[in-house]
């Protein structure tokens, strides 16, 4: 009950003795100070006594203490301890004693330690609060490892004779600092500055890379990051190695309504001891007036061993775009020009489209008198080669479509869904450079159909739900077409997603035409212990194949392969995905398995690819690959990784790599292994070895671990 009572006592001596010196100079009353004890006496009329289990709380900083005494004349606070000071809720201040002025902003702390955000820990004889914004600490050790009795040297430690932390900047400046792992000096620093964890982003050297590489050399990579401002960013990250001398550079911007990034790199080497070579990709997304979007994409390289021989990227097509869209709730527009530029050895530029311009609009409608929903569509396309040849390989080509397609559906006292389809196009081609087809052509594709749904629902007594809702579409479209070249739509696919569509080719120069009646059906189980398992089946059948879709598609014929898609979730983050196609004689075209696996310890995604050799779509052999990225945490504070790529047809890998990796409150070490075995005549199969230590604590604590045990 004393200690109930005496905080308001002390409220009031302590707002008189701590507001008196501003007072006295005439300015505004400094806030009030409020003192907690077990006990406080008045010695005089200028000294306060307060002892056990002391508290002071001013202007957000908070001290606990054993004992105080504080002079109203020196206006000096003598602390005993243990003593604990917190400002905010990033800074604490632990020490045995404390002489500080009565804001608690100046003062010297013995025997004392900084911590900072719970992370980084610096121990040193003295320390020293500066106008509350500075500590400053005389023979320093800093780390953020935790240290064990049986085991009292920190895995690393920062010795240095003097630390100033600011807090308005978040920044730590260390004078002689002497970096020890295991108690080992390392190097030596006159000047060392790092941030403090709270801070995000900060002018600085980022975390060097060591890495070896059968082509390219082994060498160091040393990235330095600019903040310029608070809405953009420079990395210029150097990489010097025994073959090469490489700039990588990497900008990005936030904008008010958008973003924008840029990577490159520039490089001199004694692969191509001659030439610079480099590269430049760069995205974005600006806002602009009346809901309009600018999006803009660029792919560059210098050759086409660039980007794979550095590992900047595997693409082996680059596509520069730039795109304008406006989208709004039954409206879009869309218009953009694409460049595209080939690295495979079996293509050559001048021989394929790579200049393409395209625009979209589309506009949905009710329509007065007959209901439903309407969809007005244009859509134009353009493309040239640069061959000037007759035929396939220096043919251009140019299209204008309209499209007006309406459906409406009505619910039948059964529950049954009954949609009517409507849908007519019309197309107009111009072929430039191909005497094979007329210059110019125009024709009109009208379609219609009907559509059934009739959605069942079950609840069993467990809790357990089943959905099952099986669906038939009877479409027909007009069999008579232009003789036109098939530019874009030559890779159809047949999946979960498009078996009830008007039409499988995914372009607007090809239609999915004659009588065809898609049927299919999906079930749903739902489980009340959160467990999901869901089917999908279905099949086309058509009266006459007027169809142009390969065999390797399952399309094709009268009647289509069956499509099966299955999907289990489990609650432990585990989910299982199948797609295959095959025929009635159970002879398979396609298999797609795919796997994710997401929890504290496993991190898992790999997929199994099997195709039916397709000439049409350049598969000239069947395809058989599995793919697998993986994270395992095989103990505590270790993390084994494994990625792959295995080509069954061939026999060998595609590209290999494993990593282990240990990670505590302290520290990353981060080592990796890759293998890229696929080689051409411009690039050679490599090797390549990293390392990467991160002292976690200065900006890393978003990577921070499992904390070490004491044994």
């Amino acid at each position: 009950m004393r200690r109930a009572l005496i905080p308001l006592t002390a409220l009031a001596l302590s707002s008189v003795l701590l507001a008196a010196p501003l007072q006295a100079q005439g300015t505004e009353p400094a806030q009030a100070a409020t003192l907690i004890a077990d006990s406080v006496a008045l010695d005089g009329n200028n000294v306060v006594r307060a002892r056990g289990n002391v508290e002071v709380f001013y202007d957000g900083a908070q001290l606990k203490a054993t004992a105080i005494t504080y002079d109203a004349t020196t206006e000096q606070l003598t602390i005993e301890g243990p003593i604990t000071v917190y400002y905010g809720e990033n800074t604490t201040v632990l020490a045995s004693a404390a002489e500080m002025d009565s804001e608690l902003r100046n003062g010297i702390l013995q025997s004392a330690r900084l911590v900072l955000d719970q992370q980084i820990q610096l121990a040193a004889a003295e320390v020293r609060r500066i106008d509350g914004r500075y500590t400053r600490l005389s023979n320093t050790v800093a780390s953020s490892c935790k240290v064990c009795a049986s085991d009292p040297v920190p895995l690393w430690q920062i010795r240095a004779r003097e630390v100033i932390h600011d807090e308005l900047e978040r920044q730590l400046y260390f004078k002689d600092a002497r970096l020890e792992v295991a108690g080992l000096p390392i190097f030596y620093l006159p000047r060392l500055r790092l941030p403090d964890p709270t801070l995000e982003r900060a002018n600085g050297f980022l975390i060097p890379t060591v890495t070896s590489d059968s082509i390219v050399g082994q060498g160091i990579e040393l990235p330095y990051f600019i903040a310029i401002g608070d809405s953009k960013d420079l990395t210029i990250a150097p990489l010097i190695t025994t073959n090469s001398r490489t700039v990588k550079l990497r900008y990005r911007q936030a904008l008010t309504d958008g973003e924008m990034e840029f990577n490159g790199a520039l490089t001199r080497d004694d692969i191509r001891p001659d030439e610079w070579r480099g590269y430049l990709f760069a995205d974005g997304s600006i806002g602009l007036r009346d809901d309009f979007v600018l999006n803009f994409d660029i792919e560059a390289t210098s050759d086409k061993a660039y980007l794979l021989e550095y590992d900047f990227s595997d693409t082996d097509r680059l596509e520069s775009s730039i795109e304008l869209t406006r989208t709004r709730r039954d409206a879009y527009f869309s218009t953009d020009f694409t460049h595209y530029r080939s690295l495979r050895d079996s293509e050559q530029n001048p021989e394929i489209p790579t200049e393409v311009l395209e625009l979209t609009y589309e506009r949905r409608f009710k329509p007065q008198g007959i209901g439903g929903f309407a969809t007005a569509t244009f859509n134009g396309q353009g493309f040239i080669r640069q061959s000037d040849t007759d035929g396939p390989t220096g043919r251009d080509m140019g299209r204008a479509s309209m499209r007006l397609d309406w459906y409406r559906t009505w619910q039948m006292q059964n529950g049954m869904l009954f949609k009517a389809i409507g849908a007519a196009s019309g197309d107009y081609y111009v072929v430039r450079q191909d005497s094979a087809y007329e210059e110019t052509q125009f024709h009109v594709t009208p379609t219609a159909g009907v559509e059934l749904r009739w959605p069942f629902q079950k609840t069993e007594a467990n809790g357990v739900v089943h959905t099952l809702e099986p669906v038939a579409q009877f479409l027909w479209t007009d069999t008579s077409m232009a003789d036109v070249p098939n530019e874009v739509s030559t890779l159809p696919e047949f999946d979960e997603g498009n078996l009830f569509a008007l039409s499988r080719f995914p372009g607007f120069d090809r239609y999915e035409r004659g009588f065809r009646a898609n049927l299919g059906a999906s079930w749903t189980r739902y489980d009340p212990d959160g467990w999901t398992l869901g089917v999908t089946m279905g099949k086309i059948f058509r009266d006459t194949d007027v169809n142009s879709f390969s065999t390797g598609s399952g399309l094709d014929g009268n009647e289509s392969d069956w499509l099966a898609a299955a999907t289990l979730v489990l609650p432990n983050n585990l989910s299982l995905i199948n797609r295959t196609l095959f025929n009635n004689e159970f002879d398979f075209t396609k298999n797609e398995t795919r796997v994710s696996w997401v929890n504290e310890d496993v991190l898992l995604s790999s997929s199994y690819v099997w195709m039916v050799e397709d000439a049409s779509q350049s598969r000239f052999s069947d395809t058989s690959e599995w793919t697998m990225d993986a994270e395992y945490r095989i103990a505590n504070n270790w993390i084994g990784k494994v990625d792959w790529r295995y080509d069954f047809v061939e026999g060998s890998a595609a590209r290999a790599g494993v990593g282990l990796e240990y990670v505590n409150e302290c520290i990353s070490v981060d080592l990796s292994v890759s293998r890229r075995f696929t080689s051409s005549s411009n690039v050679d199969p490599s090797t390549n070895v990293g390392l990467k230590v991160t002292l976690l604590g200065f900006g890393e604590k978003n990577r921070r671990q499992s904390v070490r045990e004491c044994y």
